[in-house]
């Protein structure tokens, strides 16, 4: 009978770890699908919720440490539940380094250290517990955390030959490939095309690409769209492409689902302003008195086209020839090939947030309109009373709602300050730097 007894000891600790697995999964299922049973309205008790159901399993954990024989699951599921929690946790670390020690193999046991190393702060150790992962097994988690990890590692510390964007994206769609149904993985999938596109010349396909895979994580997943960082990150992308109303759509989604997280209220918020300040020199022509306008007008002539007027310029969608100019109130909305816009700057905004260099410009017949430069350097810029000349303008109507406010102007998109004529000048190599904007989680 003892005999018996001491066989039938490793099959009830086995029972009793799988238990505790599947009891630390509920808990990783309750925090990720929040609100498939709580309103958006409970958003505020969100972690306050998670943090009590983590207290609860921890405790059961602990009242079966003693009675275990196999250690490093038990060490594993202990790590994985305190993992749950955002910060880093000494305690998890202790445990899950504990437990692969013990049984090299565990791929869970390397992916949660890794996690924990990550919001320790150590990007080095957290690429080193996902390398050594898939040294084991092949699996999505390890994937996609590497790739993330490979756009946040110092140039300094990039070990690997090639541009490390290029190999996370490399390494985020392995992960989508391993399984197409999972939604973090097209997320971090749609962040690391983000980072691709301002890496890697900011070609559309990349945006498009990004736009996408966010697309995709909601449809094959539902809880995606209870995540607050994909609306944050598609948000950052959407303003950078002038989709105003949809960005501001995503902040305030973003904030709805993370009371407590701050940039998306502060991104919403300046936004807002931005928009604000814009409406309102647009329609006071930058609060210029009509006789300084008027004054500022009687220079304005063909001469002040520039190169663009030389029948050997070339246009930025690679014609030859000169360009004719046309008043404002004439060009169409989208690419206007062959002419050029022509206008003094009556007003420049600098807003807290924005990427874009902003000016307003009015032509000779006093029509204003504003123009955002992209991929400009701190140090440039235009002057009230500079003449400009936008050689082949891409005009954009702008309508956008959001709550009880509206919004209604027209633009001109410029992608560089190269791009433009100040003065009678083209603009040297040195007022061109490149946007970077990174999409990373504010927790994991």
């Amino acid at each position: 009978m003892a005999e018996e007894e001491k066989q039938s000891e490793p099959v009830t600790d086995k029972n009793e770890l799988q238990k505790l697995k599947e009891l630390v999964d509920d808990l990783y299922r309750f925090r990720d699908c929040y609100f498939e049973t709580h309103s958006i309205e409970d958003a505020e008790k969100k972690d306050g919720d998670v943090t009590q159901e983590i207290e609860k399993t921890l405790k059961y954990l602990e009242e079966k440490e003693n009675q275990l024989k196999q250690k490093a699951e038990f060490l594993l599921q202990k790590g994985r539940c305190l993992n749950v929690a955002p910060d880093y946790s000494a305690e998890a670390e202790k445990c899950l380094s504990r437990a692969v020690k013990l049984e090299p193999g565990l791929v869970d046991g390397w992916n949660t250290l890794g996690e924990q190393y990550w919001k320790k702060g150590d990007l080095i150790g957290a690429k080193n517990c996902f390398t050594g992962a898939l040294q084991q097994s092949k699996n999505k988690v390890s994937l996609r955390s590497l790739s993330m990890v490979l756009r946040q590692l110092p140039q300094t510390e990039q070990k690997t030959p090639g541009h490390p964007t290029l190999e996370s994206v490399y390494l985020a769609r392995q992960a989508v490939q391993l399984d197409v149904e999972d939604g973090t993985s097209w997320f971090v999938l749609g962040n690391a095309y983000v980072s691709m596109f301002f890496a890697c010349g900011q070609k559309p396909e990349f945006s498009q690409q990004a736009l996408s895979a966010y697309a995709q994580a909601e449809k094959v997943d539902r809880t995606a769209s209870f995540n607050p960082d994909l609306h944050f990150n598609r948000s950052t992308l959407f303003q950078y492409e002038e989709m105003f109303g949809s960005a501001l759509e995503g902040y305030s989604r973003a904030v709805a689902l993370n009371p407590g997280w701050d940039d998306p209220i502060m991104k919403e918020k300046q936004l807002l302003d931005y928009l604000r300040n814009v409406t309102e020199l647009l329609q006071n022509k930058g609060k210029t008195k009509p006789r300084r306008l008027q004054k500022m007008l009687s220079n304005l002539s063909v001469s002040e086209l520039g190169p663009c007027s030389s029948p050997e310029f070339r246009s930025p969608s690679g014609q030859i020839g000169s360009l004719e100019p046309r008043t404002l109130s004439s060009l169409k909305h989208g690419h206007n090939s062959g002419v050029a816009a022509l206008g003094k700057v009556v007003f420049s905004l600098a807003s807290e947030g924005s990427v874009s260099f902003t000016f307003g410009m009015v032509d000779s017949e006093e029509t204003c309109i504003v123009v955002m430069v992209y991929n400009m350097a701190h140090s440039w810029g235009v002057l009230i009373g500079d003449t400009v000349v936008i050689p082949e303008p891409l005009i954009k109507r702008n309508i956008i709602t959001h709550k009880d406010e509206s919004f209604d102007f027209r633009s001109i998109r410029v992608d560089s300050p190269l791009l433009l004529i100040v003065n009678g000048k083209k603009q040297n190599v040195y007022s061109q730097i490149a946007t970077s904007i990174s999409c990373k989680p504010h927790r994991e």
